[in-house]
């Protein structure tokens, strides 16, 4: 079946931050009905599995506001204006995890919440990690790295003890490429 597309007739942006933007678009769907559409531009995001040479990955584990409670998560990050997904994939690695990778490789990229926002982060495996000093930013103030296995990983999300949407959507992807690896 082939789905037809809503007709974009203005766009404005109604406030914003340095991270994202709250857009209000004014539509007209196939059909002829006008309507609004409200939801949040960014310019992406890269979010890194870092897998050392004994096949375990690393997560960090860091506190998260909104849920009052700390998240075990591949480090990821906003990219910002004048910047490439890829930097971004570097600059969060180093930034969260004190790590280099000599290879990086993109394995997909997702919508966190298509109906909220336009966001696509683009996924990456790092390999032949080298240590690097961290440099978290000022919301940032404490990482603590952990090691674990892909089957550590998939007994910590059976439990519940994963439960941030990105790290789960990148898993999603990667777990197949490192299964018997580790």
């Amino acid at each position: 079946m082939l789905l037809s597309r809503w007709k974009k007739l203005s766009s404005k942006i109604l406030s914003g931050n340095p991270w994202w933007t709250y857009k209000l678009d004014e539509f007209e769907s196939p059909r002829g009905t006008r309507g609004q559409y409200h939801y949040v531009h960014t310019p992406g995001s890269s979010m890194v599995i870092p897998v050392l040479d004994d096949g375990k990955v690393v997560l960090v584990h860091q506190y998260r506001y909104l849920r009052d409670m700390p998240s075990l998560e591949f480090p990821c990050g906003g990219v910002k204006e004048g910047t490439t997904y890829e930097e971004t994939a570097d600059h969060e690695l180093a930034e969260e995890a004190g790590l280099k990778a000599r290879h990086k490789e993109l394995i997909g990229e997702f919508n966190p919440f298509n109906g909220v926002t336009d966001e696509i982060c683009r996924v990456y495996l790092a390999r032949g990690l080298t240590r690097v000093p961290k440099k978290p930013d000022e919301t940032e103030e404490f990482f603590e790295e952990m090691h674990l296995t892909p089957r550590e990983l998939d007994l910590k999300i059976e439990r519940g003890e994963i439960w941030d949407g990105m790290t789960l959507a990148a898993w999603a992807m990667a777990r197949h490429r490192l299964i018997g690896k580790s």
